[in-house]
């Protein structure tokens, strides 16, 4: 018999605690994807005495992928999460959405490359199967929240829940988050937002789960190996054809086997020898089939039009905003569809999301589909 998890929630880190208080005796439906955050997560809704089921979705091929360490939602990780399950006593279903990842997350994934641009298959993931299908299937079965293992914090505001940065900088995940709706965020709860990433890993040895020691999952959980042009060519072989690398004036300096394999701000893989300055990639011209480069200097750019912006809060304070998950926060502002910059950004590319907060709470977000150069002298011809 699995070792029972009483009601203890003194035993509880404060911030997790304050969670997961107020849904003890509920029932709560939590994302176990296999790995080590949403198992402390399981373990401690089992823990604060909440009727706890986990419910773990089966996304993709179990290939080369999901036997890769660090892989998520298949194969072995789908055997951890209901051993998880089994060490604490909790009900446990895995769902088979397949079909649905694909269609939703890996054929946009590869479209995107397709047009020129830079997808981040997490926020889609996150806006289609783990934030609506994921949640119906939690209310379903009478869940009164659906728990995930994100780093970030949910705070009941004066006008309902906010969403903030995770406390722990290092792991903050709410870049990918920003299309989450008020009427999820009311639902979701987040257990881990207060912690580190090192206090969750000590929690998953006390509770002795089998997954403590086990490597984080990757960004992009359906890429073996991390090449992920391997994946878009599998999908999408007509993308592998030759196309010209050319500069600003339109000059032929090169060639490529495939606009997928770039992204704006790149400068490794363009094997272009001679130049009077280093080039990096400044645009991609998918009609064309060209990879458009220049100096470093023609990556700035003071404003960006955004595409199926959401709104999570107010905007009309000093915003401070992402155009990547690992890039430092710049200072911005939103006006209609466009986002300006009060410095010039650097390496911004279209098909990335760009997330504003005020202070540590995420206010708006939106796809970045187009970009305004701080230098006009410097648009591609």
């Amino acid at each position: 018999m699995p070792a029972a998890f009483p009601l203890d929630l003194d035993a509880l880190p404060a911030s997790a605690r304050d969670v997961l208080a107020p849904l003890a005796g509920r029932r709560v439906a939590v994302a176990m994807s296999g790995g080590v955050d949403s198992s402390v997560v399981a373990a401690l809704a089992a823990a604060a005495g909440c009727h706890t089921v986990g419910i773990t979705l089966q996304l993709y091929d179990q290939g080369a992928a999901a036997r890769r360490p660090g892989a998520c939602c298949a194969g072995a990780d789908i055997r951890d999460a209901r051993t998880v399950a089994e060490r604490l006593g909790i009900a446990h279903y895995v769902i088979d959405m397949e079909s649905r990842f694909r269609e939703a997350v890996i054929d946009n994934f590869v479209d995107s490359y397709a047009k020129g641009l830079t997808p981040v298959p997490c926020v889609e993931c996150n806006r289609t199967v783990k934030f609506t299908d994921l949640i119906a299937l939690a209310r379903d079965l009478g869940a009164e929240a659906l728990l995930t293992g994100h780093y970030v914090q949910r705070i009941d505001g004066p006008d309902g829940a906010e969403l903030h940065r995770g406390a722990d900088p290092g792991k903050d995940q709410s870049y990918f988050l920003w299309t989450t709706t008020q009427d999820q965020l009311d639902y979701l709860r987040f257990p881990l937002g207060g912690l580190a990433k090192t206090e969750t890993r000590a929690l998953a040895e006390a509770f002795g789960l089998v997954v403590a020691a086990k490597p984080d999952s990757q960004d992009i959980c359906f890429v073996p190996g991390g090449d992920y042009a391997a994946v878009v060519e599998k999908i999408r072989p007509e993308l592998a054809r030759p196309g010209e690398i050319v500069d600003i004036a339109g000059r032929v300096l090169g060639g490529h086997n495939g606009i997928h394999r770039f992204t704006v701000g790149q400068r490794r893989g363009l094997e272009l020898g001679g130049q009077a300055e280093p080039l990096y990639v400044i645009g991609i011209d998918a009609a064309q089939n060209r990879v458009i480069t220049g100096p470093r200097r023609a990556l700035a750019v003071r404003a960006v039009q955004l595409d199926g912006a959401n709104l999570l809060g107010p905007i009309d304070g000093p915003l401070m905003v992402k155009v990547r998950s690992m890039a430092p926060l710049a200072q911005g502002w939103i006006e209609g569809d466009m986002l300006r910059f009060a410095e010039p950004q650097l390496g911004v590319a279209p098909g990335q999301a760009a997330v504003a907060y005020i202070g540590d709470r995420l206010v708006a977000g939106g796809t970045m589909v187009a970009t305004v150069a701080a230098e006009p002298g410097l648009i591609p011809a």
